[in-house]
C-alpha cells in the first residue's frame, strides 16, 4: 500500500589530465561555439547528468559542420579525447552508454578518424600487463562490441585482441593456482577469467563473417593460430575440476562455439559432437589441428562434469531450428538426451544437480525446435510413448520434489515442454482424446494430495486438456485441493494449480457461452466450496485460503465479490462462529478485507449500503476467533490507495480495537497488530500530506461553492486527535504489572509512530510523537528496562532515543541502578545494566554528573579535541567497569564460589560487551586510547577464562546435586570442590552445609557458564576490529595480527577441551565471529590458520594418543563445534575443506575391529551429527548422507555403548536430513516421507546396503538384531507411488520377502514398524494377492506350533496393506470387489484367531458376513460376562479396549439410516447390538468409560457441526436414556480425564438436567458442596483439562442459575459462580479463557436487544462479564449486598504485611526460581474495569450506604493497607523498579487498588448527588460514556 519513493540515480562525473585540458584550450574559441569549447565546458562540470546533457549537444554540433572540417586538427584532436574519456570511465557509468550512443550517430565523414582514435585507445588498453587491470580491458572490450559499430574498427586490430584475450587467460589461470587458499583473490581471478571467455565467445560470434573466409585458408595465418590457442585453453579449462563450475560450463560453450566456427564442413559437425558424447571419436578420421588442440576430449570416458558441459555447449551453441543440421542433428538430439539422463543417476552435488535440470530443460527447448522442421522420424522418436521421453518423465517424477527450488523449477519447465512436445508430434489429432495425455491424467490424479509435483503438472495439463474434461473425471477436485491448503508447503502449489484451473475454466464458458448464464455454475465450482471452508475450515486452513487463493480468485472475477458478500451476509448473524471456527461473520472480514486491499470495492461505500454495518465490524474486531479480529482490523487498515482518506468511524473502531486487543499471547497475532496499525500511520502520514496540499491550493471561491465539504484542515486536526488519544492509550497500558504482551505491543505501535512521523524538517507534519512526551512518560519508557524480556528492552531503548532528555539528578540514580544490577546473580538484571549505560552514555551531563567519584579511573580527555559525546562516555563507562572486573578477578582467584555469589563478573563483560556494539570503529577519534583499552580487554579476558576454566574444565558431571548425605557422596562432592577451587584458603567449604554446597556448586558452574559465554563473545566482537582488507596492519588498527592469532589458540583451547555443554556451546559463538572474520581476511597467515586447526584436530582425533586432552564424553563435548565453525566460514563456492573433512570423518566412522578405534570413531560419528545438522552447510553435505546413514547403521551394532549411542544421534540427524523437520505429532504422516525410487534414486548406494543389512538381520528369525529398528524406520518412511514405471533399475521386488520376515521379530515395535515399511515396495495391482499369501500363512486352529509374534506381525501387514490399497485410487471396480471378496473368505478361515488377538475394528464390520462371529466375539469377552481376573493379568486393559473399540464401531453401523429404515430380516437383527453405550459406562476400568466418552463427545460434535445431518437421528437413539448416567459419574467419578469429558458432556443442554436434579429434591447442603467443589477446580494450581471442565459446567449453568431472574443458589453462592468465571477470564492458558468467554456469549445471546457483542474474546469478555453482574445486581434487588462484596473482589485479599514479613533475603533467593506463573492476568485491567462497572451501577440506582456497617470494616481495611503500602514504598531504594523490581510492582498495584476502593467507599458515604457524580467522573473520567 505505502507508495515506494524513485531511486535516485547516481552518475560519476568525467575528468580530463592537465594535458588533455590545455590541447582543448588551445583549439577552442571564445567567440564561437566549437567541439573543443563545448567538451572543455563539459569537463569543466562536476556534475555527472549535467555531463550527459552535454555529451548529448556533440552530435548536433558535428553534423553542422562541413566536409572539410574532417581534416581540421581541433576535430581529430576532440575524438581522441572522446576515445580517452570512453575507456576511462566504468562500464556502469551511464555516461559511458550515452557517449557510444552519440558516437554511433557520428557523420559518414568524421568515421574514420573516430575508428582510428578509438583503434589507437584500444591498443594501448591492450597493452596492460597488470592481471588486477584485466578486468577494465575486458569490460572495454565489451563495451566497444555492445555498444559501438565496431566492425570496421576491430578487424584493424584483430590479432592484438585475439593475443591478449589468450595471454590474459594464461596469466589469470597461472595466478589463480599461485593464489591457492586465499579465497577472495580466486574469487575475483575467476570472475577475470570468465569474463575472457565470454569476451571471446562474443568477438567471434560478432566477427565471424570477417574470420570465416580467406583467412581459413591458411592454417599459418596469426588469426587461425590465436583461434587455436583460443580452443585449446578453453578445452585445458572444460577438463580443470578445481575452477568455478561457472568457468567450466562456459568453456564447454566456448568449446562448442570455436569448433564450429573453424570446422569443415559444417554437416558433419553434429557426427564429431555426437562421438565426443559417446566416447566414440576415431581419431584417424577427425581433423589434426582438432585432435592437437582438444585431444583430452577425443577419450572413451570424459568426467561426468565435462560431458554434461559438453552436452550444454551442443545445445546452446548449434543451429536447432528447423532441423538444419538434417539426420545427424536429429541423432545428436537423442544422444544428448541419452547423456544427460544417464547423468541423472551420477551427479548428486547440488550445483551439478541443478546445471542438468536446466540442460534438461533447454534439450525440451531444443526438440521443440528441431520439431519444427516436421521430420517424421523425429516425431516417433519423442512421441509420448518412446523411451526417450518415458525416460524424462521418470526424471520429472524422481526430481519434482527435490529439495533445491531450482532442480523442481526447471522440472516443472521440462514437464511443461515435454507436453508441448508430444501435443507437437501429434498435430492434427485431437489433444483431449489422446491416450497419453488421458494417462498422464490418470496417473496424476490417483496421486496422493501431499506430492507437490502433482500441482505443477496437473496445472501444465490443464493447458492441454481443458478444466471441464479433467472435472468430468472427478468433480470434488476443488475441494480436494482446498482441504490441502491447511498445510502452508502446499499451499503455493494449490493456489497456483486452482488459479489456472478456475482462469481455464472461465475462458471456456466465455467462448461456449455468449450470455453469462454460466456465472452460477462457476460459482458453484470455485467459490461455494471456498465460502464453506472459510465458516468452518480450521484456523491454518482458512489462513492460507485467503493469503494465496482468494485475491486470485478476485483478480480472475471481480464481480463473485457481490455473489460473496449476499451470501455471506445472509447467515452472518446466525453464524458468527466461534473460538475455532470463522463463521460467516470471519468469513465475510476476510473477503472484505482482501477486496478493499485489492482496489475491488471503498469501505465507505458498503457501509452506507447497509451491507455491512459499524456493529459487525466491532465484533469482528473482538472477536473469539484471532484470524477474525485481524481480518477486521485489516479492512480498516489496509487500502489499495495510500492517500484514501480516513473516516471518523474507522478512527473510532480503531480506538475500539485498542481497548481489547493489545494484550495477545500469539506473537504472529502481536506482528499483524503491529504491521497493519503500520500501515494505518503511513495512510494517516500520506494522505495528510494531500489534504495539506489541497489546503494550499484551495481559493475562497472553493469554499464558498462547497460549503458543506469538510475542511481539509478540519480533518487534519481530527488525525492529530486520533493519534493523541492513540498515544494516550499505549502509554496507559505500561502501567506497574502490566503483562509482556501488552507492552510488547504498545512500545512496537510507539515505535511505528515515532519512526512514520519524523519526516525531514520544512515538511508540514500532521502528528509529531515528542509533543505528547513528558518526563513522566519518559520514566515509563525507562522503567521498561526492568522487563525481564530483552524484546522489551530493546523497543524501550529504540523509542528513547528518538525522543526527550532526562533530568541530571535522575540520571545519577540510573547509573547508580546500572552498576549494581551489572553484578546481579540474575542474567536479566545485567542485560537491564547494560540497556541503561548504552542509554546514559548518549547524554552529555553523563561525565560530570556520574563519573566524577571515580575521577582517578577516568583521565580528562583534551578539550580541544573533537570527540563525540558517546565516544567519550562509551570509553569512560568501559574503562570504569574494567576497572571492576579486574578488581574482582583478584577476589575471585580467592574464592570462585563467594565470587558466584556476591559479585559475579560475567554481568561487567556484558555490559563492556554491550557498550562496544554501538560504537562506530570506523570513526573513532581517541584511538590511542582505544588501542590501550583493547589490550587491557584481550588480557582482562583471558585472566577471567583462567579463573573459571577448572570449573568448566572439571569432571564433574552437569547438573549433579546429590540429595543423599552418606559419605560416598560427601567425599565425591569434597573432591570436586578441592579441584574447582585449588587456591581456595578459608573455610568457606567446612562450615557450609552439604546441600547448600551442592547448590552453590551447581550454581557456580551455571555462572561460570556465562562468563565463558560473555568472554567469548567478548573476544569474537574484538577480533572484528581487525581491517580484513588490509594487506599489513595500518596504524589506526585497534587490534593486531598477533592478538588475533592468540584469541584464536584461545578459542582452540577452550573449545577442545572445556568439557561443560553450558561452556563450550557458549564459546562457540564468539569462535564463528572469529572464523567468520578470518576467511574474508587478506593476511595470509591468518588466512591459513581454519585450515591448519582443522588438520590438527583431525590429526589428533585419529591418532588417539592416551595424553590426549580431547574429550570423548559428553557427544565429544566442544570439538563439533569446533570444526561446525571452520567449516560453516569456508566460502560456499570452495568446499574444499568440507570434502577434505568428510573423507576422514566417513573412514573414521567406520567400524573396525582394532579397539584403539573406538574413541576416534566416537567422536568422528558426533562430528557428523553436527555437520549434517548445520543448515548453513546446505545441499552441499548430501553427497555424504548415503556414507553417513551406512556408518550410523553399522555403528549400532558395536558392543560399545558409547559408539551406539553416537551412531543412533547420527541416525536421528540423517533422517531429519534427508526427509525434512517433522512438523506435526503424527508419525505416520506422509509429509515427511518420499517415495522409493526418489530415494534409491538419490541415494544409490544405500539400495545394494541396506538389502544387504535386512537379509542379515533376517537370517535368525527369533534373534534380536539391534539395527533392525532403524532399517525399518528408514523403509517405513518409504511411500508406493502410482507414478512407479518399467524404467527404473531399483527394483523394490527383493526388499519384500525379508521385510515380511521382519514381521516375524519378538519387538513388538519392529513388527508395527515392518507392517509399515512393506508397504511402500508392493505395487497397488499386487496387493490383493500379496495380503492372500500373508492370509493363508496364519496358523488354523489344530496346527501344533503357534508363535503369537509371528500372527500379530503378519495381521500388521495385511492390515497396512489393505489401508493402502483401500485409500488408493487406482481401482477399477470389478477388480475390487474380486480381490476384496477373496480376502474375505480367506479371512473367514482365520477367525478362530479373533478371540484373543483382535486388534482393531476397522470399517471391514459393514460387511454382513462377519456380523455373527462378531457378536458371538463380543459376547465371549469380559465386558459382557463377569471378569474373573485382576487388573493385574497383562494384557487385559488392552484386550478390553481392543473389544471396546470394536463395540463402539458395532453400534456406530447399527445407528446407522441404512440399518435403521431397512425392512430386511438380517439388518433387522443387526440393529440389536449386543451391548449398549450405558453398559460401558458402568464398566470398573476407567480406559473402557474413557473409549466410550470420547465417542460420544465425538458424536455431538459430529452432529452439531452437521457433518452428518441425515444421520444425526440415528446416532443419538444411542444417547438416550444417558441423564442418569452421566449425572452420577459427574458427582461420583474420580478419575480425572473422565470426569473432565463428562464435564463437557453434561453441559450442552444443562437447564434439562438441572431441572431433573431440582425434581430429585437434591438438598441444599448437596448444593453447597457442588459450588465448593467448582470453586475448588477453578483454582489456579488446577490442571488445564480441571480448568476447562468447569468452564464448560459454568457455561451450562449460565440460563439457569448465573442470569437466572431468580437467585436460585443465593447470593453469597451465585458470587462465587461469578468470581470463578472471571478468574477463568485471566488464566493464563488461552484455551481456558476461550471456554470461559462462552459463558459470557450464552449471556449476551438471551439479550433482547438488537445487536449484541456474543463471540468475544477474554479481555472483552471479563469487560462484559463484570458489566453483565452488576446489571444482575440491579435486576435482583441485591445493590445494596452486592456492592461490598464486590468492593471485596476489588480490593483484593493479600496480606502486604505477611509477604513484607517472609519475603526472603536476595542471598536466599532460589537460582531458579520462577515467581508468579500468570504472564497473561493484569490485575490493574481487572481493577480498573471492576471501579467502571461499579461507578456505573452506582451512578445508574443512586446508591448511598452512609451507616454500613460492613462498608465501615472495609474501609478500616483498605485505611490500614493504605497506611502499610506507603511505609512500604518509602522503604524501598531511590529506584526501586530496577533493584526491587517484583516488590515495587506488588506495592504499586495494592496501592491503585486501595486508591480506587477508598475513593468509591467516599462515594457510598455521600448523600449530596452532585458530589457523588463529581467523585465518579473524578475517579473514572470515562464514566459518563459508559
Amino acid at each position: 500500500m505505502v507508495l515506494k519513493k524513485k531511486k535516485e540515480i547516481q552518475v560519476d562525473a568525467f575528468f580530463l589530465d592537465q594535458q588533455q585540458l590545455e590541447k582543448l584550450q588551445m583549439f577552442s574559441k571564445a567567440e564561437e561555439q566549437s567541439l573543443a569549447s563545448l567538451l572543455l565546458h563539459c569537463a569543466q562540470l562536476s556534475d555527472g547528468i549535467q555531463q550527459i546533457q552535454c555529451i548529448k549537444q556533440v552530435i548536433p554540433l558535428m553534423k553542422k559542420m562541413d566536409l572539410n572540417s574532417a581534416c581540421d586538427p581541433m576535430v581529430k584532436a576532440c575524438l581522441d579525447i572522446l576515445g580517452e574519456i570512453y575507456f576511462s570511465l566504468g562500464v556502469k557509468n551511464p555516461l559511458k552508454k550515452v557517449l557510444a550512443s552519440s558516437l554511433n550517430g557520428l557523420p559518414e565523414q568524421f568515421m574514420t578518424l573516430a575508428v582510428q582514435s578509438f583503434v589507437r585507445c584500444l591498443r594501448e588498453e591492450l597493452k596492460t600487463t597488470d592481471v588486477y587491470l584485466y578486468r577494465k580491458v575486458l569490460d572495454n572490450l565489451t563495451s566497444c562490441m555492445e555498444d559501438l559499430s565496431l566492425g570496421r574498427m576491430t578487424s584493424n586490430i584483430l590479432s592484438s585482441v585475439f593475443h591478449f584475450l589468450f595471454v590474459g587467460m594464461s596469466v589469470c589461470f597461472c595466478f589463480n593456482r599461485k593464489n591457492h587458499g586465499n579465497h577472495i583473490v580466486q574469487t575475483q581471478l575467476m570472475h577475470d577469467l570468465l569474463i575472457a571467455i565470454k569476451v571471446s565467445m562474443m568477438l567471434v560470434q560478432k566477427l565471424q563473417e570477417n574470420i570465416q573466409g580467406s583467412l581459413w585458408k591458411h592454417h599459418e595465418s596469426f588469426v587461425w593460430q590465436s583461434m587455436c590457442s583460443l580452443l585449446k585453453s578453453s578445452t585445458n579449462f572444460l577438463m580443470d575440476a578445481t575452477l568455478l563450475q561457472t568457468v567450466q560450463t562456459t568453456s564447454g560453450l566456448a568449446v562448442i562455439l570455436f569448433t564450429k566456427a573453424m570446422y569443415e564442413p559444417v554437416e558433419e559437425l553434429p557426427a564429431l559432437v555426437s562421438d565426443l558424447l559417446l566416447g566414440s571419436v576415431e581419431r584417424a578420421g577427425v581433423p589434426a589441428w582438432f585432435v592437437s588442440n582438444c585431444g583430452a576430449l577425443c577419450t572413451e570416458q570424459l568426467p561426468d562434469s565435462v560431458l554434461l558441459f559438453l552436452c550444454h555447449g551442443a545445445l546452446a551453441m548449434l543451429e536447432w531450428k528447423n532441423g538444419s543440421m538434417g539426420e545427424n542433428g536429429e541423432k545428436l538430439l537423442l544422444d544428448t538426451a541419452s547423456v544427460l539422463l544417464s547423468l541423472s543417476s551420477e551427479l548428486k552435488e547440488s550445483s551439478m544437480a541443478t546445471s542438468l535440470s536446466r540442460i534438461l530443460a533447454i534439450w525440451t527447448n531444443s526438440a521443440l525446435a528441431a520439431l519444427a522442421s516436421g521430420s517424421p522420424n523425429l516425431k516417433v522418436k519423442l512421441n509420448g510413448n518412446s523411451d526417450v521421453i518415458g525416460k524424462l518423465l521418470e526424471y520429472i517424477y524422481t526430481h519434482w520434489e527435490h529439495p533445491l527450488d531450482a532442480v523442481r523449477h526447471q522440472t516443472k519447465l521440462i514437464f511443461k515442454n515435454l507436453l508441448q512436445i508430444h501435443r507437437t508430434t501429434i498435430t492434427g489429432s485431437s489433444e483431449k482424446s489422446d491416450p497419453f495425455f488421458a494417462r498422464l491424467l490418470k496417473r496424476l490424479l490417483s496421486l496422493e494430495w501431499h506430492v507437490k509435483g502433482k500441482y505443477a503438472s496437473l496445472g501444465c495439463l490443464v493447458e492441454c486438456v481443458g478444466t471441464e474434461n479433467i472435472l468430468q473425471l472427478d468433480r470434488t477436485i476443488p475441494v480436494q485441493v482446498l482441504d490441502v491448503m491447511n498445510d502452508q508447503s502446499l499451499a503455493p502449489y494449490a493456489s497456483d494449480l486452482l488459479e489456472t484451473m478456475f482462469t481455464n475454466h472461465k475462458a471456456h464458458f466465455t467462448s461456449s457461452f455468449q450470455q453469462s448464464t454460466w456465472i452460477d455454475q462457476w460459482h458453484d465450482v470455485w467459490v461455494s466450496p471456498l465460502l464453506v471452508i472459510l465458516c468452518e475450515g480450521s484456523h491454518d486452513q482458512t489462513t492460507y485460503i485467503i493469503d494465496y487463493y482468494l485475491p486470485k480468485l478476485l483478480k480472475c472475477s471481480p464481480d463473485s465479490l457481490s455473489y460473496m458478500i449476499r451470501i455471506l451476509q445472509a447467515s452472518a448473524d446466525a453464524n458468527l462462529g466461534s473460538r475455532s471456527t470463522r463463521g460467516a461473520l470471519g468469513a465475510l472480514m476476510a473477503c472484505l478485507r482482501t477486496a478493499r486491499a485489492h482496489g475491488h470495492l471503498e469501505l465507505s461505500a458498503i457501509m452506507s449500503n447497509g451491507l455491512v454495518s459499524t456493529e459487525c465490524i466491532k465484533q469482528g474486531l473482538v472477536h473469539q476467533h484471532n484470524q477474525v479480529c485481524i481480518d477486521a482490523l485489516g479492512l480498516l487498515c489496509e487500502t489499495h490507495r495510500s492517500t484514501e482518506i480516513l473516516s471518523m468511524e474507522e478512527m473510532e473502531l480503531i480506538q475500539f480495537f485498542m481497548m481489547y486487543n493489545l494484550n495477545s499471547q500469539s506473537p504472529s497475532v502481536r506482528q499483524q497488530i503491529g504491521s497493519l496499525l503500520r500501515k494505518l500511520f503511513c495512510r494517516i502520514q500520506e494522505s495528510s500530506q494531500v489534504l495539506y496540499k489541497m489546503e494550499q491550493n484551495k481559493t475562497k471561491q472553493e469554499l464558498l461553492e462547497n460549503p458543506s465539504k469538510t475542511h481539509p484542515l478540519g480533518i487534519l486536526q481530527q488525525y492529530k486527535d486520533f493519534m493523541s488519544s492513540v498515544c494516550d492509550r499505549l502509554f496507559e497500558v505500561l502501567f506497574p504489572g502490566s503483562s509482556h504482551p501488552t507492552r510488547f505491543s504498545a512500545l512496537s505501535i510507539l515505535g511505528s509512530v515515532a519512526e512514520i512521523f519524523s519526516v525531514p524538517k520544512g515538511q508540514a507534519q500532521v502528528f509529531q510523537l515528542d509533543q505528547e512526551i513528558d518526563s513522566t512518560r519518559v520514566r515509563t519508557l525507562i522503567q521498561c528496562f526492568a522487563s525481564t524480556f530483552e524484546e522489551i528492552k530493546v523497543l524501550a531503548f529504540g523509542l528513547l532515543m528518538k525522543l526527550r532528555d532526562v533530568d541530571s539528578e535522575y540520571l545519577d540514580l540510573l547509573f547508580q541502578a546500572a552498576m549494581d544490577l551489572s553484578t546481579s546473580t540474575k542474567p536479566y538484571d545485567c542485560v537491564t545494566a547494560s540497556y541503561l549505560l548504552n542509554f546514559l552514555v548518549h547524554h552529555k551531563g553523563l561525565q560530570h554528573i556520574c563519573l566524577g567519584r571515580w575521577i582517578e579511573h577516568n583521565p580528562q580527555v583534551d578539550e580541544n579535541t573533537p570527540v563525540s559525546t558517546v565516544e567519550k562516555n562509551t570509553l569512560a563507562v568501559i574503562k570504569l567497569l574494567l576497572v571492576n572486573v579486574e578488581e574482582e578477578i583478584s577476589q575471585a582467584k580467592k574464592s570462585l564460589l563467594q565470587a558466584a555469589a556476591s559479585f559475579p563478573m560475567y554481568g561487567r563483560v556484558h555490559c563492556i560487551m554491550g557498550a562496544l556494539q554501538q560504537l562506530p570503529f570506523n570513526n573513532l577519534t581517541l584511538v590511542t586510547e582505544w588501542k590501550e583499552m583493547v589490550a587491557r580487554l584481550i588480557l582482562m579476558s583471558y585472566k577471567l577464562s583462567a579463573v573459571v576454566s577448572p570449573v568448566v574444565q572439571s569432571s564433574s558431571p552437569e547438573g549433579l546435586i546429590p540429595m543423599d548425605s552418606d559419605s560416598e557422596s560427601a567425599g565425591r562432592l569434597q573432591v570436586i570442590l578441592h579441584e574447582i577451587q585449588p587456591q581456595d584458603t578459608n573455610d568457606y567449604f567446612i562450615q557450609a552445609k552439604l546441600l547448600k554446597e551442592h547448590c552453590k556448586v551447581e550454581s557456580g558452574k551455571t555462572l561460570n557458564d556465562t562468563i565463558t559465554f560473555e568472554v567469548s563473545l567478548l573476544l569474537g566482537t574484538l577480533c572484528k576490529l581487525l581491517p580484513s582488507q588490509a594487506t599489513s596492519e595500518p596504524s589506526n588498527a585497534l587490534i593486531t595480527v598477533e592478538q588475533v592469532k592468540n584469541i584464536g589458540d584461545y578459542f582452540k583451547h577452550h573449545l577442545l577441551q572445556s568439557r561443560h555443554r553450558g561452556a563450550f556451546e557458549l564459546a562457540y559463538a564468539g569462535f564463528v565471529q572469529l572464523t567468520e572474520m578470518l576467511s574474508r581476511c587478506n593476511s595470509e597467515s591468518l588466512r591459513k590458520m581454519p585450515e591448519q586447526w582443522l588438520s590438527n584436530v583431525l590429526e589428533e582425533i585419529k591418532s588417539c594418543d592416551p595424553s590426549s586432552t580431547l574429550c570423548a564424553t559428553r557427544r565429544s563435548a566442544g570439538i563439533p563445534f569446533y570444526i561446525q565453525a571452520l567449516l560453516a566460514s569456508e566460502p560456499k563456492s570452495k568446499t574444499d575443506l568440507l570434502k577434505m573433512t568428510m573423507k576422514e570423518l566417513v573412514s573414521l566412522a567406520a567400524p573396525l575391529n582394532d579397539p584403539s578405534s573406538v574413541i576416534p570413531q566416537v567422536h568422528a560419528l558426533n562430528i557428523l551429527r553436527a555437520l549434517f545438522r548445520d543448515t548453513r552447510l546446505g545441499e552441499n553435505i548430501m553427497p555424504y548422507v548415503a556414507d553417513g546413514i551406512q556408518a550410523a547403521i553399522l555403528g549400532f551394532m558395536s558392543p560399545v555403548w558409547a559408539v551406539r549411542n553416537s551412531s543412533t544421534l547420527l541416525f536421528s540427524a540423517l533422517i531429519t536430513r534427508i526427509f525434512g523437520v517433522k512438523r506435526g505429532k503424527d508419525e505416520n504422516s506422509k509429509k515427511n516421507r518420499m517415495t522409493g525410487r526418489e530415494f534409491f534414486s538419490r541415494f544409490p548406494s544405500l539400495y545394494p546396503f541396506l538389502l544387504k543389512q535386512l537379509e542379515i538381520v533376517t537370517a535368525e528369525e527369533l534373534k534380536i538384531h539391534p539395527s533392525l529398528f532403524l532399517l525399518l524406520l528408514i523403509l517405513g518412511r518409504l511411500y508406493p507411488s502410482p507414478m512407479d514405471g518399467t524404467y527404473s533399475a531399483l527394483s523394490m521386488a527383493p526388499f519384500v520377502p525379508f521385510i515380511i520376515r521382519c514381521g516375524h521379530s519378538p519387538v513388538y515395535r519392529s513388527r508395527e514398524m515392518s507392517g509399515r515399511a512393506l508397504v511402500p515396495f508392493v505395487m497397488v495391482n499386487e496387493i490383493p494377492r500379496t495380503v492372500l499369501s500373508l492370509l493363508e500363512g496364519l496358523p488354523d486352529s489344530t496346527s501344533p506350533c503357534i508363535r503369537q509374534n509371528n500372527i500379530h506381525g503378519t495381521l500388521l501387514q495385511v492390515f497396512h496393506l489393505l489401508q493402502s490399497y483401500l485409500e488408493s485410487k487406482q481401482l477399477v471396480s470389478s477388480d475390487f470387489e474380486q480381490g476384496l471378496g477373496d480376502i474375505i473368505t480367506c479371512v473367514g478361515t482365520k477367525l478362530w484367531l479373533a478371540k484373543r488377538l483382535l486388534t482393531d475394528g476397522g470399517p471391514e464390520m459393514q460387511l454382513f458376513g462377519f456380523w455373527e462371529e462378531m457378536n458371538r466375539v463380543i459376547s465371549d469377552s469380559e465386558l459382557v460376562s463377569s471378569i474373573p481376573h485382576s487388573s493385574a493379568v497383562p494384557g487385559l486393559i488392552q484386550y478390553l479396549q481392543s473389544i471396546t473399540k470394536l463395540v463402539i464401531s458395532v453400534l456406530w453401523v447399527t445407528a446407522g439410516p441404512d440399518i435403521q429404515n431397512s425392512s430386511s430380516p438380517v439388518e433387522k437383527k443387526i440393529a440389536k447390538p449386543p451391548l449398549s453405550i450405558v453398559h460401558l459406562l458402568h464398566c470398573e476400568f476407567h480406559e473402557v468409560r474413557l473409549l466410550v466418552l470420547e465417542a460420544i463427545l465425538l458424536w455431538l460434535k459430529q452432529i452439531n457441526s452437521k457433518e452428518i445431518a441425515e444421520e444425526g437421528g440415528g446416532v443419538l437413539c444411542l444417547l438416550t436414556d444417558l441423564e442418569d448416567t452421566l449425572l452420577t459419574m459427574a458427582l461420583k467419578e474420580k478419575n480425572l480425564q473422565c470426569f473432565c469429558k463428562v464435564g463437557g458432556l453434561v453441559t450442552p443442554d444443562c437447564t434439562a438436567y438441572f431441572s431433573h436434579v431440582l425434581c430429585l429434591q437434591i438438598s441444599e447442603e448437596v448444593l453447597k458442596k457442588w459450588v465448593q467443589l467448582i470453586v475448588f477446580f477453578c483454582g489456579d494450581e488446577q490442571q488445564t483439562e480441571m480448568l476447562l471442565a468447569a468452564a464448560e459446567v459454568l457455561k451450562g449453568i449460565t440460563s439457569f442459575l448465573l442470569i437466572n431472574e431468580k437467585l436460585i443458589l443465593g447470593l453469597s453462592d451465585t458470587l462465587a459462580m461469578w468470581k470463578c468465571v472471571v478468574l477463568l477470564l485471566q488464566n493464563e492458558d488461552l484455551v481456558v479463557r476461550d471456554a470461559a468467554a462462552e459463558v459470557v456469549q450464552v449471556a449476551q445471546s438471551e439479550k433482547k436487544t438488537e445487536f449484541a457483542l456474543r463471540i468475544v474474546n477474554a479481555p472483552m469478555a471479563l469487560d462484559l462479564a463484570l458489566g453483565i453482574l452488576c446489571e444482575r445486581l440491579q435486576r435482583w434487588g441485591e445493590t445494596r449486598a452486592g456492592v461490598p462484596i464486590l468492593l471485596e473482589w476489588l480490593l483484593g485479599d493479600g496480606n502486604l504485611k505477611a509477604d513484607s514479613e517472609t519475603s526472603t533475603p536476595e542471598e536466599d533467593d532460589y537460582l531458579f526460581d520462577k515467581g508468579e506463573v500468570n504472564f497473561w492476568a493484569e490485575k490493574l485491567t481487572h481493577v480498573r474495569q471492576l471501579s467502571k462497572h461499579l461507578l456505573l451501577l452506582i451512578s445508574m440506582t443512586h446508591l448511598t450506604l452512609p451507616d454500613h456497617g460492613e462498608l465501615n470494616g472495609l474501609s478500616r481495611t483498605a485505611l490500614d493497607q493504605a497506611e502499610l503500602v506507603g511505609h512500604l514504598l518509602r522503604a524501598l531504594p531511590p529506584i526501586p523498579e530496577f533493584s526491587k523490581t517484583g516488590e515495587f510492582t506488588r506495592l504499586a498495584i495494592q496501592n491503585e487498588r486501595i486508591s480506587v476502593c477508598l475513593k468509591i467507599l467516599n462515594l457510598l458515604k455521600s448523600d449530596d448527588e452532585v458530589k457523588q457524580l463529581t467523585l465518579i467522573f473524578s475517579i473514572h473520567p470515562g464514566a459518563g460514556h459508559l
